[in-house]
């Protein structure tokens, strides 16, 4: 078993300080302390790629820059270093889609993975032209992977949904080798999407228990379609040399943690409209105490950020053995970040991933072995 990791690049800003945004919220000022540039952004793209991460996921959303063009920036700098580029299905035709990606492969010599959110809150989404409600846009989002997948497996495809049409739709050059889809939602309706078009179902950092039961759900959803998923779970972490360490970094964030910023925050985060994002809320009830939702997993990042909003906190054993619970859950892929995201890489790259790869349950992914464990030279 190799488990596998991939990093985060942070296309709304950098900072020493937790950058907010997301489901509806945008950005907070902090994400100006280290803008997004191609260069920023290519050095922690290089660091991940050095340390052993298998890629790196990019946001989409009007709080952030286009993931698409991005990458594709960032993938000239690189070597071998994949990109989970996030988009949203409603704001592009799924044969457009299709060819891009096929392109990307080709261009990056086969570095595209795809993660597809089937949208933002209704009013951002409504920003870009797309009126349908959530529902509806699961749906959508069944139909245009329908159209890909045919697309990508060199079909000639006709189509006439609910919601997209097609006819004679095709492509010149398939993808080599064809991307696969990553998929995140709480909703029925999202479930049935992922059971019959995903290759990784993605959920946020809940406790333990709460993502055993979502993974034996969509388990039991695949296997009424006859297919086989594998999960991934997405983190944001805080590991030091030792925990007391951790903690004073998570304690730092926390104390950075405007009020006003934290209720304005969460006012808007308590209008959404994903059930993924009122299970996040729920973790922490927007209350500042109790933030240790279990061993070594801290919903504090909730609080000022939308989307994912729990971290691994600990030192660099207890964050490997928080990872390898997990692991025997059913979760195969791990999607980390971390304030700031350059430091942080190093942090987890240097301290956690030589534990992991000393237990066997992880191999940097160019073949080289165990990375080096060394003290980073940061501050904490």
């Amino acid at each position: 078993m190799s488990l596998t990791f991939h990093w985060f690049l942070p296309t709304n800003g950098d900072s020493r300080h937790v950058v907010g945004g997301g489901h509806g919220t945008p950005a907070t000022a902090s994400g100006r302390d280290r803008p997004p540039t191609v260069a920023y952004l290519s050095q922690i793209a290089k660091a991940a790629e050095d340390l052993g991460f298998e890629g790196a996921l990019t946001p989409t959303g009007a709080w952030c820059e286009d993931a698409w063009l991005t990458t594709a920036m960032v993938s000239q700098h690189t070597e071998r270093l994949k990109f989970l580029v996030a988009f949203r299905p409603g704001f592009v035709s799924p044969t457009l889609a299709a060819q891009m990606a096929s392109t990307f492969q080709r261009q990056t010599g086969g570095r595209l993975l795809l993660n597809v959110v089937t949208g933002g809150e209704s009013h951002e989404q409504r920003a870009y032209g797309d009126f349908l409600d959530k529902d509806a846009r699961y749906r959508r989002t069944g139909e245009f992977l329908e159209i890909v997948r045919g697309l990508w497996e060199g079909k000639a495809v006709d189509l006439d949904g609910e919601y997209l049409r097609v006819e004679d739709a095709r492509l010149a050059r398939v993808p080599e080798p064809v991307p696969e889809v990553y998929f995140g939602g709480s909703s029925p309706v999202a479930g049935e999407v992922a059971a019959r078009f995903v290759d990784v179902y993605l959920t946020w950092g809940e406790p333990p228990a709460q993502v055993a039961a979502k993974i034996a759900w969509i388990r039991g959803l695949a296997a009424e379609q006859g297919r086989t998923l594998r999960f991934g779970i997405r983190l944001h972490v805080i590991t030091r040399d030792t925990s007391e360490q951790a903690w004073a970094e998570a304690g730092r964030l926390l104390d950075g943690f405007d009020p006003e910023t934290v209720r304005s925050v969460q006012s808007g985060l308590a209008r959404s409209e994903s059930e993924g994002q009122r299970r996040m809320l729920a973790l922490h009830g927007g209350r500042r105490d109790a933030l240790e939702i279990h061993p070594n997993l801290w919903a504090g990042i909730g609080l000022v950020r939308g989307g994912a909003g729990t971290a691994l906190v600990g030192s660099h054993d207890e964050v490997a053995e928080r990872i390898r619970e997990y692991a025997a859950l059913g979760i195969d892929e791990f999607v980390l970040s971390g304030y700031p995201h350059l430091e942080e890489a190093y942090w987890f790259g240097e301290g956690v991933l030589p534990r992991l790869a000393g237990q066997g349950v992880w191999r940097h992914p160019a073949g080289t072995g165990e990375v080096a464990s060394a003290q980073v030279p940061f501050a904490s």
